[in-house]
């Protein structure tokens, strides 16, 4: 009504009153704006409420997103103030990314102290040496200081180590007092900071796991040793003072975010000092001297190259963060390209049987939600709608989730060394040797036969899951699960076919022959060696066996080492099959003999032809199976006589 009138008024008077038409239309437009507004607030009103009937859980999550954006919003509007102050000034503006140091895994410097309490800033480790580190900006301490000096004592012994195999953590065996007391408690709050105070200078930190280990953040070591000790203190810090030295004498540029690691090491009852430093400029452990180390090869043969010794030493590094997660921030550069890792395996697992993960379709689908969470936290709603909080454990001091990227990037950067990445002779398929595969020996072959085709079956499973001494660990949990039915299932047989000979023995005309009675006697033996065996087998395949790729590679190396070699446990696997077999072979045998020396004709020319029959169907299910078919006679005999009958010229 406003707006019509609005426009009578502006039709009839534009001309004489130009001013006053202005402001009326100014007055019109904000009328009809202002009802748009209303409009609008009473739409976005009606879904509040609507949403708040619905769910309370639904509002405070969409109040979290407004407050979120609106967060975002004024930081923008803050930084362009800033930068628009910035330029209407007369100094040069300063990029502000440059001075703001990227999130590391490294533990953050040690703030230095100001000047007036008499300490320098950047105070160098080798300043004694006459050695110095660059400087770097925000007055940050990033050279470690130097220990306060220790008591003369025993000489100490540093020798290299790597994190995953000889920082012994898991094998401490620290004994407890077994005699129960119940504890006391004071009165008042309880306050244990005291067993958590600093011990000169060594913090004590709880592992995500529960193990303690203690950090000196002015030199930036870490160690499991006990430093509450006074005697092991001093041996760590003399051992801490020399591994900095001869670091420095061998003119290692030392990165002032380098970690040392020192691990307590007792070999025939001598002390020494196990120690590795950790880069994470470059993601690698490495020493002050040159190192040859089996457990960093893992056994692996043919590693010639640098490049493909770098995947070892950087699944090295990562153990060291999985060992000491604590006060470090997660990357976000790492948790996406660990997305994309498992994202990779994933599709692998899903259009391809050979694929290379080191794990299984259903395990790398609940790697990829942990991921997922690492990246950002979500909230469902009633319905089960769910709404993505931009919020994770991305560049934040979190052990938990720092444990969890290190733990999955490494077992993926093992696989990687193993499998010859970026090598010319990588490995693309988890069937693929490396090595070659050995040629089979004709004894073998003949062994096939007599096992009626059970030798060569489960040799094709051994290589399977054993390929280049390495276990294929998908592949081993499906493996023996599929023998373990196959154990039970000969066992129901074995007991079913006991019964049926010894039920076979009592018959009279049996016991009148003496060929049947002893086919018999040879089949009963062959039902109770297959009904031994896979009882012992069953047996052997404990928890150990089919969760610890650790517990199986030692087996499989075990039995590769015997005198048969890899092929005796392939034997022992088809035993169970083969003596059933064999049993109902000479169970035939004793009933053929029974039916055969009968003096009625009429049954004799009954049986015959359906024993051929199965005799036939029966020899050629062997043959095929040992890849003897009649269609590679035929053509043999073909090419022979067609080279018997052809002339010869010369």
């Amino acid at each position: 009504m406003y707006t019509t009138y609005c426009s009578y008024l502006l039709a009839h008077n534009s001309a004489k009153f130009p001013s006053f038409c202005t402001w009326l239309g100014l007055f019109s437009t904000m009328i009809m704006h202002g009802r748009y507004i209303r409009m609008f607030i009473s739409w976005l009103k009606h879904i509040v409420e609507t949403a708040a009937f619905y769910s309370y859980r639904s509002v405070s999550v969409l109040l979290r997103l407004i407050h979120h954006f609106q967060s975002v919003f004024n930081a923008k509007e803050g930084d362009f103030q800033k930068r628009s102050g910035s330029a209407s000034s007369s100094q040069p503006v300063v990029d502000q990314d440059k001075l703001t140091p990227s999130v590391t895994l490294a533990v953050p410097l040690v703030k230095a102290l100001p000047q007036s309490q008499g300490s320098q800033t950047g105070t160098s480790l080798q300043s004694s040496t006459g050695g110095e580190l660059n400087a770097i900006p925000n007055n940050v301490a990033h050279n470690p200081t130097p220990l306060p000096p220790a008591a003369p004592g025993p000489v100490i012994t540093l020798v290299p180590i790597v994190p995953e195999k000889q920082v012994r953590r898991y094998d401490r065996d620290v004994k407890v007092k077994g005699v129960y007391a119940a504890f006391k408690v004071e009165k008042g709050p309880f306050d244990c900071s005291e067993e958590l105070a600093t011990v000169a200078g060594w913090e004590p930190l709880t592992h995500p796991e529960g193990a303690l280990f203690f950090y000196y953040p002015k030199q930036r070591v870490f160690t499991d040793a006990d430093v509450r000790n006074p005697v092991t203190a001093t041996k760590i810090g003399e051992a801490v003072e020399k591994a900095y030295r001869k670091a420095h004498e061998a003119n290692i540029h030392m990165h002032p975010l380098a970690e040392l690691v020192l691990e307590l090491v007792m070999t025939d009852g001598v002390e020494m000092w196990g120690y590795y430093f950790a880069d994470h400029d470059k993601r690698v452990v490495f020493w002050f001297e040159d190192h040859i180390s089996d457990p960093l090869m893992n056994k692996i043969r043919g590693v010639e190259r640098k490049s493909h010794v770098r995947y070892a030493l950087e699944s090295q590094y990562w153990k060291h963060i999985e060992l000491f997660p604590n006060k470090r921030s997660l990357p976000e550069d790492v948790v996406v390209k660990l997305k994309e890792i498992v994202m990779l395996a994933q599709a692998e697992n899903i259009t391809s049987e050979t694929c290379l993960a080191p794990f299984a379709p259903d395990e790398v689908d609940s790697m990829l939600g942990l991921v997922d969470s690492l990246m950002s936290e979500w909230f469902s709603d009633a319905e089960g709608l769910l709404l993505i909080v931009f919020s994770g454990s991305a560049n934040k001091e979190r052990e938990h989730s720092v444990w969890i990227a290190a733990r999955f990037t490494r077992l993926f950067c093992n696989a990687k060394f193993v499998n010859f990445c970026g090598q010319p002779g990588a490995r693309l398929d988890v069937d693929q040797s490396l090595y070659g595969k050995p040629n089979v020996h004709w004894i073998l072959r003949v062994m096939n036969i007599v096992l009626f085709g059970s030798f060569d079956a489960q040799s094709k499973g051994i290589h399977r899951i054993w390929v280049d001494e390495t276990v294929v660990q998908p592949r081993w949990k499906n493996f023996i699960d599929r023998l373990t039915t196959e154990w039970n299932g000969y066992t129901i047989y074995s007991t079913v076919m006991l019964a049926v000979d010894i039920s076979f023995l009592t018959i009279q005309p049996v016991q009148n022959e003496m060929a049947a009675t002893l086919l018999t006697y040879l089949s009963t033996l062959c039902v109770m060696g297959s009904l031994v065996v896979s009882l012992i087998l069953a047996g052997q395949v404990n928890e150990n066996r089919r969760r610890s790729a650790e517990e199986v590679a030692s087996f499989m190396a075990g039995m590769s080492r015997s005198m048969l070699g890899l092929e005796s446990l392939i034997l022992m696997l088809s035993l169970p099959f083969a003596l059933l077999i064999w049993a109902m072979a000479f169970f035939a045998a004793a009933l053929s003999v029974l039916i055969f020396h009968t003096t009625d004709i009429v049954v004799v020319s009954i049986t015959s032809p359906v024993w051929f029959a199965m005799f036939c169907l029966a020899t050629w299910l062997v043959l095929a199976a040992n890849d003897f078919h009649v269609s590679h006679l035929r053509s043999w005999i073909i090419e022979r006589m067609s080279q018997v009958t052809s002339p010869s010229y010369v």
